[in-house]
């Protein structure tokens, strides 16, 4: 029965792996770069949106009144001051980044979601925005951010496996919170600094090890003691999380403020993910013969999903 339910788990698992492929740690951020190149005169264009996709062709910006554009010119009578708005955020793109160059050189960034859909701007480098603001965009961000990273998700589904809903969780997840808060404040403010594709092809492996981890009877370290492995991998995910905040961009004036709220909606997500694992626990539990057979397929799915992973970054760093 195990070994048909395995079979079956790995026929599904060749063919979603494109999916996941394209699924893990993508944030789904749009760019709008604006360039400031005569008072009150701007080039504007979309960033990259992904293979095979073009934000253009799912997003329109509104500008504000007095703004017109000439093809690729946005010409703004009195300067670019008001409320600039992006239509078709949160439905394809989880988010959209509005990068600013004024004609000083001073750079802004904007952050566009679903719950906010708009950034006002003041003509200028001068950034009039609220800490609520800042707050509640960097939170969501971070909570879509975990959500929307498979990969990371997968390794704490890991840490549930192996630990269980027993004491010792509380020590094991806040282990790894405090592993990658660490890393990615240290990242983002510019003190620690690594390439991003090495950082994901071990976070990719990190998930197989836990899986086969998980899979093991035997009294091992990460039995034995879990908050310290959840520490060490910890530091690495935080690494994956200052690659994603570094392509949003942090606001200079409330910068501190941005980095933590992130790091607040990231732990958000991640509570989240455990909470839905522990009423799906709930539930499968009362029927025993289920319950018994689940782990075992579902760690060897994930670690067969985190192999693909790590060999497909593996030889990204080999090319790059």
């Amino acid at each position: 029965m195990i070994r048909s339910l395995i079979r079956s788990l790995g026929v599904a698992l060749l063919a979603l792996l494109p999916w996941f492929n394209a699924s893990a740690h993508e944030m789904s951020i749009a760019e709008l770069n604006l360039r400031e190149v005569l008072p009150g005169e701007f080039l504007w264009n979309w960033g990259q949106g992904g293979i095979g996709r073009q934000p253009q062709d799912e997003l329109t910006p509104r500008w504000p009144d007095g703004c017109r554009t000439e093809g690729d010119k946005l010409v703004c009578v009195g300067g670019l001051s008001g409320v600039v708005a992006i239509d078709g955020v949160g439905d394809s793109y989880s988010a959209a980044m509005l990068r600013v160059l004024w004609l000083d050189g001073t750079p802004q960034v904007y952050t566009i979601t679903a719950s906010q859909q708009s950034a006002r701007l003041y003509g200028s480098a001068k950034d009039s925005r609220g800490g609520g603001e800042i707050a509640s965009a960097y939170t969501i961000l971070g909570v879509e951010h975990i959500l929307g990273g498979i990969d990371h998700l997968l390794f704490v589904v890991c840490l549930l496996f192996l630990v269980g809903f027993r004491r010792k969780l509380i020590w094991t997840i806040s282990a790894f919170t405090a592993a990658h808060s660490l890393t990615l404040i240290a990242s983002a403010l510019g003190w620690l600094t690594l390439r991003g594709p090495p950082v994901e092809a071990v976070i990719a492996a990190s998930i197989v090890l836990m899986a086969v981890e998980a899979l093991k009877r035997e009294d091992t370290l990460a039995r034995r003691a879990p908050a310290i492995v959840a520490f060490g991998f910890g530091l690495v995910h935080g690494l994956g999380f200052a690659g994603a905040l570094k392509e949003i961009g942090l606001p200079q004036d409330h910068l501190l403020l941005a980095l933590l709220t992130f790091n607040v909606g990231v732990e958000i997500g991640q509570l989240l993910t455990v909470a839905v694992v522990f009423v799906a626990t709930r539930a499968v539990s009362r029927l025993p013969m289920v319950a018994a057979r689940v782990p075992v397929p579902a760690l060897y799915a994930i670690g067969s999903i985190a192999a693909f992973w790590t060999w497909q970054r593996l030889a990204a760093v080999l090319v790059g």
